[in-house]
């Protein structure tokens, strides 16, 4: 097989594996050889519409198997998936097709709407998938891919300015696989839950690439929805799950939580930003292994993890360097910090992306002395190599000349138990320079002075929120971060 990229992962584990269950969604069951088959026939349907090596193809919708589908048939030509944020509206989605330019676009019937508005439709649109599909010709498809080929664009989140374009290659995707497999023991048995977005990297790469490269279950939903997880978990006795903090916040605070039947979860993992210790507690406290681990989109993305030993005593750490990638924490002139002292997170390792899909000025900044990717997120690492991530560079504010971390502020206030959620930003102000203001979520009734108070001796005074917003919400990415940008924004009297 010339095919040494993702695209022949299907044909490696139909041959290996044929009869076992590569996907579950809505109670449907598609095993390896199905995958195979319907991969094949939907690349043959590709490459008749002129999808040649490099060219785009976009995927537009909801988590589906249709996703995973579409990514290894244009993998089988040599193609570039990109998959797009579904939430997005029609001029944000032009944005993104204009940029990376696709030869074909297939879409979701939910997603018709957005589709019709856009100024600029791809030379392909590709609606009735199963119709488009069926047509194809399960001929096997031989083409040379190679290791170093771009495999994904992944859109960032755009939480300021314009979203920029992650190239990932396929040695990317499968150095994290590996980085995985050793990582968290992924086995053949593996019954994975995707409930984060597939368009995201996280639950793309760090759970659906590896249990389809080890045989185990994908089951699949549509959205995240909190009875429908407890319900897919009792019914098919789910071992692993990725989330984000309002996943797993929201999760525990059910009415099933104190009596569903969890006992088959082996590992339950985070990412994308700092889940409070608090919270981590909480589900250790049920008897559940809680890891959390620390990447980006360009880090394809992981880049430390906290393995299920560590899990408990290391609470709150992103854990030490996955096995095939180094991370260091660095000072302004970008020599080494020491132990405990805060800096910049680098990232280095057969993992990390190669830069941004046209966007030489952005790629070169992206990077510090030579290949070591520059994260923009601030951590210090203990006396045993453990990495703790403070916060992002820039939604470290100061104030009175001292920095305040508003991950750090976060984490204290998501102890009180009327807390279900929370984010502090820097706002302006003429004697500090800057000061906290706190967005709350509650879930129970409680005074912003009873907030404040509650910080007072648990926080040094400077850190404490000068404002704080009782909201019934927080705006949020398509993958689950929330929009400081938008929270900055935000006059005070609103």
């Amino acid at each position: 097989m010339n095919n040494a990229g993702v695209g022949g992962w299907p044909a490696r584990r139909a041959q290996m594996t044929p009869d076992r269950t590569a996907f579950v969604f809505e109670g449907r069951a598609v095993t390896y050889a199905e995958v195979h088959t319907r991969t094949t026939k939907l690349a043959a349907r590709l490459r008749e519409a002129g999808v040649r090596p490099g060219d785009r193809v976009a995927y537009l919708g909801p988590n589906h198997p249709a996703l995973a589908e579409t990514m290894f048939a244009t993998h089988l030509l040599g193609g570039i998936f990109v998959p797009l944020n579904f939430r997005l509206a029609a001029p944000e989605i032009a944005y993104m097709l204009g940029d990376c330019d696709p030869a074909v676009l297939i879409h979701a019937p939910e997603c018709a709407e957005v589709v019709g508005a856009l100024p600029d439709a791809p030379p392909l649109l590709v609606s009735d998938y199963e119709t488009f599909l069926a047509e194809g010709d399960p001929a096997p498809i031989d083409v040379r891919v190679g290791l170093d080929d771009i495999a994904l664009i992944l859109y960032t989140s755009g939480t300021t300015g314009r979203p920029k374009g992650a190239m990932l290659s396929h040695a990317n995707l499968v150095w994290n696989t590996y980085n995985m497999l050793i990582g968290v023991d992924v086995t053949s048995e593996e019954m994975t839950l995707i409930s984060a977005p597939l368009f995201h990297v996280a639950a793309l790469n760090q759970t659906l690439l590896p249990t389809f490269a080890k045989g185990g279950c994908s089951v699949i939903m549509p959205a995240w929805e909190v009875d429908g997880c407890y319900d897919l978990i009792e019914k098919h006795g789910i071992t692993w799950m990725f989330g984000v903090t309002t996943m797993f916040a929201a999760f525990a605070r059910s009415p099933r939580w104190a009596t569903a039947d969890l006992s088959s979860l082996r590992n339950l993992m985070s990412g994308g930003a700092p889940i409070p210790p608090a919270l981590i507690r909480v589900y250790q406290e049920r008897g559940l292994v809680f890891c959390q681990g620390y990447g980006l989109t360009e880090t394809a993305p992981g880049a430390t993890f906290l393995e299920a030993g560590q899990s408990v005593r290391k609470v709150g750490s992103a854990g030490v360097p996955v096995f095939f990638a180094d991370v260091r924490v660095v000072r302004p002139d970008l020599t080494d910090a020491a132990v405990g002292e805060r800096g910049e997170v680098l990232v280095q390792g057969p993992n990390v992306s190669p830069g941004y899909w046209q966007n030489p000025t952005a790629t070169a900044a992206a990077f510090a002395d030579g290949d070591w990717l520059r994260s923009g997120d601030i951590g210090a690492f203990d006396a045993e190599g453990h990495l703790y991530i403070v916060d992002r560079v820039k939604d470290m504010f100061i104030s009175g000349g001292e920095n305040v971390y508003p991950a750090e502020v976060e984490g204290v206030l998501f102890e009180h138990p009327a807390v279900a959620e929370v984010a502090v930003v820097g706002v302006p102000d003429e004697t500090w320079g800057e000061v906290g203001r706190a967005f709350v979520v509650i879930g129970a009734a409680v005074t912003a002075e009873e907030l404040r108070e509650f910080l007072d001796g648990r926080l040094a005074r400077y850190k404490i929120p000068r404002y704080f917003d009782l909201v019934d919400e927080l705006p949020r990415t398509g993958s689950g971060k929330i929009q400081k940008a938008r929270l900055r924004d935000r006059p005070l009297d609103s």
